[in-house]
């Protein structure tokens, strides 16, 4: 059985560095095949995706988050890691990280979520 749990600072002060860490256990995220993923939802939204890094270690980033967005892996913990710099009160959602599997494509394991505020 795959877990996924986030973990970060649920307070971050506009302008800042938005960081948090999914420790990953049941399954390596070197897997062949899987990709793994941010996806926020801001109060009162839908789910939004982030980017993922995939197995092989390369990232991908929505278009609309690129510009402030990296995703890292340390292989040797099983985590990996989502950097949103400068952020804004808009960044204030629940971060979610979950598994993306291509064969059948689906997100089939995700982090119980965790909510991070940008208030001053």
């Amino acid at each position: 059985q795959v877990q996924l749990q986030e973990s970060g600072p649920g307070l971050v002060k506009p302008s800042q560095t938005l960081s948090l860490t999914c420790t990953v256990s049941g399954g390596s995220i070197t897997t062949n095949y899987y990709a793994w993923s941010w996806i926020r939802q801001p109060p009162g939204k839908g789910l939004e995706w982030i980017g993922y890094i995939g197995y092989r270690g390369s990232a991908y980033y929505s278009p609309s988050l690129k510009s402030r967005t990296s995703i890292s892996r340390d292989t040797s913990k099983n985590q990996f890691t989502l950097q949103l710099s400068s952020v804004t009160p808009e960044d204030t959602a629940v971060y979610y990280c979950a598994r993306y599997g291509e064969r059948p494509p689906q997100y089939d394991y995700w982090g119980q979520g965790t909510q991070v505020t940008v208030s001053s």
